[in-house]
C-alpha cells in the first residue's frame, strides 16, 4: 500500500508539471495581408536549424546563435531552402540558406574554405515573398533557392543576343515561384548576377 500511494503522488506531480509547461512557441508566422483593400489570411512555415542535419557543425552553430528559422515555400513537401553546392570555385563544398529572423528573411552563404566568414547576398521581410496558394487559397512564401550547375545556368541562358554564358562552378539558383528566378555567381572574389534573359 505505501509504495502504491507514493507512485500515485509521483504521478500526480508530475501530471500537474506538465499541465503547467508552457506550450512550444510556434514555428509559424502568420497574420493577414491586404488585398485590394481587403485582408487576406497568409502563413509562414520555418523549420528549425535542427532539421538539416546534415550542415557542417560551423554552419549549424553560427545559424543558430542568429536565430535563424528556416523558412518553406508553400509548395514545401520536403525541408528546403537550405542547400549544399561548389559555389566559390569548381569542386568546393559550399553552404546557402536562407534564415528568419524576427519577420526578416536572409541569404547568407558560407564558403567550405572559410566558414566563419559567411555573406549576407540580400535580406527583406518576409511578407514582401508571399504569395496565393491556388490549392488552398491561403498566401504562402514564395522565395526559394537551389543549386544551378553550369549547364542549367548554360540553358538559362540560351535566349541571351550575345553569346551563351559559359562558367565553371555552381550558381546560386534565387527564386520566387512561377515568376522569376536570378542567379547569384562567385568570380573573381565578388557575388554578381548573371545576365540572363527575363523569364
Amino acid at each position: 500500500m505505501g509504495r502504491g500511494w507514493r507512485w500515485s503522488v509521483v504521478l500526480c506531480v508530475a501530471g500537474i508539471a506538465a499541465a503547467q509547461a508552457p506550450p512550444a512557441p510556434s514555428l509559424d508566422n502568420s497574420g493577414n495581408i491586404l488585398v485590394d483593400g481587403k485582408p487576406l489570411p497568409y502563413v509562414i512555415r520555418h523549420l528549425p536549424v535542427s532539421s538539416f542535419p546534415g550542415l557542417p557543425p560551423a554552419v549549424r552553430t553560427d545559424l543558430e546563435s542568429r536565430g535563424c528559422l528556416i523558412p518553406q515555400t508553400y509548395e514545401a513537401h520536403k525541408p528546403e531552402n537550405v542547400v549544399q553546392a561548389s559555389l566559390e570555385r569548381a569542386g568546393s563544398t559550399d553552404w546557402a540558406a536562407l534564415c528568419s529572423v524576427d519577420g526578416t528573411a536572409t541569404l547568407i552563404v558560407f564558403f567550405g574554405s572559410n566558414l566563419s566568414k559567411p555573406f549576407v547576398i540580400g535580406s527583406g521581410p518576409e511578407t514582401e515573398h508571399l504569395q496565393r496558394n491556388t490549392v488552398t487559397g491561403i498566401f504562402g512564401f514564395n522565395w526559394a533557392i537551389d543549386p544551378a550547375t553550369p549547364q542549367r545556368v548554360h540553358e538559362a541562358g540560351a535566349g541571351r543576343r550575345s553569346r551563351p554564358l559559359i562558367i565553371d562552378h555552381d550558381a546560386l539558383a534565387d527564386s520566387l515561384i512561377d515568376r522569376r528566378t536570378v542567379y547569384h555567381y562567385f568570380a573573381n572574389n565578388a557575388w554578381t548576377l548573371l545576365d540572363l534573359p527575363e523569364k
